[in-house]
């Protein structure tokens, strides 16, 4: 997608902006005075299950666009389906919520409108525009016809309203069991768009609700209670993904029916990531299955995920409104995302030094017992961030990929009789290393250059091709690290030839636990969420399970940008 396309929304003051069909939308409203200049939106989850990062796209339309016009939002949890609910998932989406740096102007549930909806049910009985029905739900499947074929009549239909009256009441007063009957709406059975054909209104089901208990054992479908919700809460823009598009008929018919306050569905695409799931039944099965360590596992695209791993809100928030809106469903890169994690943490993360797979590295000219601190930049993108103390000392590590004792074509690092720099050190060369009985190198000997303090150039001005990190093997504290990749190896993970399941397209790297990497002491006390780069590594955030004397890191993402090549490559760079 092109953020600079007129379908992506900007970040000024709102005559300036970028145009999307949204923003125009609600322009011309406020134009014409069709809400007397309110703007009210909503964001409706349902609480069963975790936000994922295409919610995140929905959140800041809804709460930024209403931000943006100096209007309200809601947060509703669409709470109608009592089996799949839970209190947990209501407290994790308004943390997530809060998280992405948003906040609610009211707190709702559908729950809350119970009641009215019951009476408006009723209303809608009694002027023959709803009517009990008898038939089994797969009799009702049946009966609603195809794309081609019309649908064909209820035989309870047409029965009598003071029946119907009776029996909803009945419903509602416990008598029946589950799926013996349902509520439907009254409209038309020849209706080309299938959501039209008399659809279910309310079910029976006798389950606990989080909120209302065991008040209810009717509950309202979804497409009954979200238009008169957002009507309930004079909601001016009700705005969600384009599935709900051929529903948007039927949420009118409701509004109309019953003369309430005339909210407008407004249809945008969903975000859709490669290599990513975003459906909350698959990614379930996955903690389920436990194929991840949970809904937070960093490989997981939930909020919670993404947080745990090192992501920012404000990366979120820009990649949103770089991928833009369309009324087209699209597929956007996942390096797209990365770029604008690397982007943002680029600003504020400190610059660290970590070893990862160490290599002992002794200089045989450096004093034993010296130690001495060399100035290391905190943050060269911020020059309020200062800098740090960093040990030097007689016996280092290196990354084992810095050194090669013999060297392919271009290897300009570490090797023997060759001279680097070290980040922040001296210039040191290779004289000489130790194997173990196995050929296995695991100490190399270098000298030192004493003029080069501070990975300063010598007096005779000589270069050298290479500047690699390193950690005092004195002062260095022990870290497991995470390194996390792709969950899946294909971009499309749904996509599975006949007979497979998705999770046939699971990577089965996806997760490398370092065990043992040694870190500069600056970071023994790194607390939960707290960001780093690893120089020469990547973004890495110290996780939970860290506890004192044994710190856990994920990796956030690597250092290489690829999206950030495909836009100099297209003229955007």
């Amino acid at each position: 997608m092109n953020p600079s396309s007129s379908e992506a929304p900007g970040n000024s003051a709102p005559d300036s902006r970028p145009s999307n069909f949204l923003r125009d939308r609600i322009v011309e409203d406020l134009k014409t005075n069709k809400y007397n200049g309110r703007v009210q939106t909503r964001f409706p989850p349902e609480p069963n299950g975790y936000l994922h990062i295409g919610h995140a796209k929905a959140i800041c339309i809804d709460f930024g666009l209403a931000e943006e016009f100096g209007g309200k939002t809601n947060l509703r949890f669409d709470d109608t389906n009592p089996e799949k609910e839970d209190v947990e998932y209501v407290d994790s989406i308004m943390e997530d919520v809060q998280w992405l740096g948003f906040h609610w102007d009211g707190l709702f549930y559908a729950s809350d409108y119970f009641g009215q909806l019951y009476e408006w049910a009723v209303k809608l009985i009694r002027a023959g525009k709803a009517y009990v029905d008898d038939l089994s739900a797969e009799e009702i499947r049946k009966h609603r016809g195809t794309l081609t074929e019309p649908g064909k009549d209820s035989p309870y239909r047409n029965r009598p309203v003071e029946e119907s009256l009776n029996l909803f009441e009945r419903m509602k007063a416990g008598e029946f069991p589950d799926g013996t009957r349902v509520l439907r709406a009254k409209i038309d059975m020849a209706s080309p768009n299938l959501n039209l054909r008399d659809p279910v209104m309310y079910r029976i089901l006798h389950a606990e609700h989080h909120r209302t208990g065991d008040q209810w054992c009717i509950y309202p479908m979804y497409d009954y209670a979200h238009g008169q919700s957002d009507s309930l809460e004079k909601v001016t823009h009700s705005m969600c993904s384009l599935e709900f598009a051929d529903h948007q008929p039927l949420y009118n018919w409701f509004i109309e029916q019953l003369g309430i306050f005339p909210s407008q569905q407004i249809e945008f695409d969903r975000l859709s990531l490669t290599y990513t799931i975003m459906s909350k039944r698959l990614l379930r099965r996955l903690v389920e299955e436990g194929r991840v360590r949970g809904w937070d596992d960093p490989r997981m695209p939930t909020l919670c995920g993404l947080r745990r791993r090192g992501y920012t809100p404000e990366a979120i928030r820009n990649f949103v409104t770089a991928a833009g809106v369309s009324r087209t469903n699209g597929i956007v890169e996942l390096a797209m995302l990365e770029h604008f994690l690397r982007e943002d943490l680029n600003k504020r993360a400190p610059r660290v030094m970590a070893v990862l797979r160490p290599l002992k590295v002794v200089i045989d000219n450096y004093p034993e017992n010296q130690a001495e601190e060399m100035d290391a930049q905190n943050n060269p993108e911020d020059e309020s961030a200062g800098s740090r103390k960093v040990p030097f000392s007689r016996v280092l590590y290196i990354e084992q990929d810095d050194f090669r004792e013999v060297p392919p074509p271009k290897y300009f690092r570490l090797s023997p009789g060759r001279e680097v720099r070290l980040r922040y050190g001296y210039f040191i060369t290779c004289r000489s290393v130790v194997k173990n009985d196995k050929g296995e190198i695991v100490e190399i000997h270098c000298t030192y250059d004493p003029a080069t303090r501070g990975g300063n150039a010598p007096p005779d001005g000589r270069k050298v091709k290479s500047t690699i990190h390193w950690v005092s093997a004195a002062h260095a504290i022990d870290a497991e690290v995470r390194l996390y990749e792709n969950l899946f190896t294909r971009e499309n993970p749904a996509d599975v030839p006949e007979g497979q399941d998705f999770t046939a397209n699971l990577n089965p790297n996806s997760l490398e636990v370092v065990a043992h990497a040694k870190l500069e002491p600056s970071l023994a006390n790194a607390a939960a969420g707290s960001r780093y780069q690893f120089e020469r590594l990547g973004y890495f955030c110290a996780d939970p399970d860290s506890k004192p004397g044994a710190l856990v890191f994920n990796r956030t993402v690597a250092l290489k940008d690829t999206w950030a090549k495909v836009e100099k490559k297209q003229g955007r760079g």
